[in-house]
């Protein structure tokens, strides 16, 4: 398939919280050899790198990513047990991203972009294709349980992981003839069981053991403390949750793929890498490389290389 000028490529970011970061990893190699997009939709982290990339932004995002450790990140999380509807309140990483994005309107971009959010009461997919960048990704991420649902208009919103983990039906709505696509969503499941089967996981492996540092934060929390205890062979609360999440997306990606295949798919092998474990960026970003330079063959045959 020759590209011509009029053919448009969507590139549909997919949910996966820390694993997201392997979208970096992705994004960077499709630019070596000379694949840019022609319309970005993100889902969950997917729409902070899209976002971030879209804005000419994603420099900073990797820059910034690239020094997280344990307690910076713990240090994020604006933990709340009177807010209501999740343990992160979110008001930090709102900050961050206004700090680092600014305030543009979808609009005013310089390529198409769109998020994906669903709505609380009737599980109906809510698409953000205009308006304030901020607030379509603030209402993409939002992973029950974890962040707390942002109120838009008279809607409650949750993340859009929930119904559209990989957003290929939102390219080709906004007019993407070939859609490229980044699951993060395969070779999960059996991490948290494994995990969860450790009589003395590392510590720098698991999601626990951010948790723990969490409770010491907030030692006066008993609530937080209890969440981050396991007894051995047994999972935790937190291995329950990150295990819950993975296989529901694993399902329903499964589902939508059937329904509406992308032109090529992209799935970084993050079986390593945990829901939380943003300390891992590094890693994920070189998983996002590895994918591509391995369907370049097929990435080359639909662009016309």
């Amino acid at each position: 398939m020759a590209k011509t000028s009029i053919r448009k490529v969507g590139l549909a970011l997919g949910s996966g919280s820390a694993r997201g970061m392997s979208h970096i990893g992705v994004i960077r190699e499709l630019e070596q050899l000379g694949i840019k997009p022609d319309i970005v939709c993100g889902t969950s982290i997917g729409a902070i790198v899209g976002a971030f990339y879209v804005c000419g932004k994603l420099d900073e995002l990797e820059t910034w990513v690239g020094q997280l450790d344990k307690w910076s990140i713990a240090k994020m999380m604006d933990i709340s047990f009177i807010a209501g509807g999740g343990f992160i309140e979110g008001k930090h990483l709102t900050d961050f991203l206004e700090k680092h994005l600014g305030g543009p309107l979808i609009e005013e971009l310089p390529l198409p972009f769109a998020t994906v959010a669903t709505d609380m009461e009737t599980g109906q997919e809510i698409w953000f294709k205009s308006g304030p960048v901020i607030k379509a990704v603030r209402a993409s991420i939002t992973l029950p349980v974890l962040l707390t649902p942002v109120q838009y208009d008279d809607q409650w919103l949750l993340d859009g992981g929930l119904v559209n983990p990989v957003p290929v039906s939102v390219c080709r709505a906004l007019g993407a003839h070939v859609v490229i696509a980044v699951n993060l969503n395969g070779d999960l499941v059996k991490k948290h069981f494994t995990a969860a089967q450790q009589e003395e996981p590392p510590e720098v492996n698991t999601e626990a053991s951010l948790l723990e540092k969490l409770a010491a934060r907030f030692e006066s929390n008993s609530v937080l403390a209890a969440l981050s205890k396991e007894e051995p062979e047994r999972p935790g609360m937190f291995d329950v949750l990150a295990s819950f999440i993975d296989i529901m997306q694993d399902r329903i990606t499964r589902s939508r793929m059937a329904g509406d295949p992308p032109d090529v798919m992209l799935v970084p092998r993050l079986g390593d890498v945990g829901l939380l474990e943003f300390d891992k960026s590094a890693e994920s970003i070189a998983a996002g490389r590895r994918c591509v330079q391995s369907a370049q063959e097929q990435l080359t045959d639909y662009m016309g290389g």
